[in-house]
Formats: C-alpha cells, sequence, structure tokens
C-alpha cells in the first residue's frame, strides 16, 4: 500500500492549521471502555481519534477521498502504529465516512480547531464545552465552536452548510471567529444536536441572542 503524505503547519499565535493526507484505519471492539493515552475512557460510539502528534483536544475533519464524505473527530488518543496510517478513527466516525467494509481508506485531514492548551496535564481528561439547557424563548443561537484562526471557522462552515445547515460566521472584537446557527425554537434544539453528532460536533453551546 503506497502511502501519499502531505504535511504542513503554519502557527498563528497558539493556533495550528494541518493539512495531512494518508491512510486512516478504525479501532473500537476489545479497546472500547479502555482508558486512552489522554486519561479519558475509550467509546467507540463518540467521534474520537488517534494522532501520534497533534494535541490532545484538537478538532480535526477527516474526508474520505475515495467519497468525498467528511466528519469532525476530537483527537483524544495516540496513534496508529502500523506503517503507512495517519490517523485511527471511532468506530461511529468510520461509519460516518462509509469507510467500515474497506477498513482502510484514503483520507484528508484538516485541523478545525484547536485547544486552549497545547496539551492538558498528565492523566487530566480534557475537558468538552458545557451545554447550557435550552432557553424558554425563542430565536435562539446554537453556538458550534469558537476559532482563533478565520479560515478554520470557515472551513467548520462550509461542512456545515454541506449537511443541509444555515449556519453564520460572528466576529468578535478580540479576533475569535465563532460558527453559529441563529433561530433555533426550543423545541428544534435536541433535534439540531442530534443532526451535529451525526457529523461529529458533539459540544456546542445553547445561548440567547
Amino acid at each position: 500500500m503506497k502511502q501519499l503524505f502531505l504535511l504542513m503547519f503554519f502557527l498563528a499565535g497558539s493556533a495550528v492549521f494541518c493539512l495531512e493526507e494518508g491512510y486512516a484505519s478504525w479501532y473500537g471492539g476489545k479497546f472500547h471502555g479502555r482508558s486512552t493515552a489522554s486519561g479519558e475512557i475509550f467509546n467507540t460510539d463518540d467521534f474520537t481519534a488517534a494522532h501520534r502528534t497533534l494535541p490532545f483536544g484538537t478538532r480535526v475533519k477527516v474526508t474520505n477521498l475515495e467519497n468525498g464524505k467528511s466528519t469532525i473527530v476530537r483527537i483524544n488518543d495516540r496513534g496508529p502504529f502500523i506503517r503507512g496510517r495517519i490517523i485511527d478513527l471511532s468506530r461511529a466516525a468510520a461509519e460516518t465516512i462509509d469507510m467500515m467494509h474497506a477498513g482502510v481508506v484514503k483520507v484528508r485531514i484538516e485541523v478545525v480547531e484547536t485547544p486552549e492548551k497545547e496539551k492538558p496535564e498528565a492523566g487530566k481528561i480534557v475537558m468538552e464545552k458545557s451545554i447550557s439547557a435550552p432557553d424558554a424563548e425563542a430565536g435562539l443561537i446554537i453556538q458550534v465552536g469558537a476559532y482563533a484562526v478565520r479560515e478554520n471557522a470557515v472551513n467548520v462552515n462550509n461542512i456545515l452548510k454541506a449537511e443541509g445547515f444555515s449556519p453564520q460566521l460572528e466576529d468578535a472584537e478580540s479576533g475569535i471567529t465563532k460558527v453559529i446557527i441563529v433561530g433555533v425554537l426550543p423545541k428544534e434544539i435536541n433535534e439540531v444536536k442530534s443532526r451535529l453528532r451525526k457529523i461529529g460536533i458533539s459540544a456546542v453551546l445553547v445561548r440567547r441572542r
């Protein structure tokens, strides 16, 4: 199996943009319920992945180059340790990009969000953003993420559009760009969250206007 590999890093403050092409595999089964290298317990139904070098908590867009399907996963483990492979996906993520049957497929990895800290302290779990309880008022906002590099926000925005959402970019004075979905009714919150989870986005913030 010949590997195609391209790796580029651009430093912008604490943010890192990475584009990498190579082969992805997936893991589950006997690893479900075991500790990952980050200290988290591996859940094959979560949208997570193992990478050799990216900081824990980094969110990456993984695109199956054989069918164009993409998902977003969070790095919480180290690997893969088989020559020629660049990322190991959870079963849930592998199912989303239709690679279960093939087992190993060629993918592109793009970093869409970096953690606040480059690495967590040893033995500590990388915590997700808290999810606010749905508000009783109409016209709520679902904040999908906040990004130091605007290009990363644009990438996520485009993924959401491709999945049928109507996202918007919100630029803060601090230089952070937020990806938001506006005008969500309280009764629609759970449905929208469920749709987001299917593409690998599980940590969101529900807020008022």
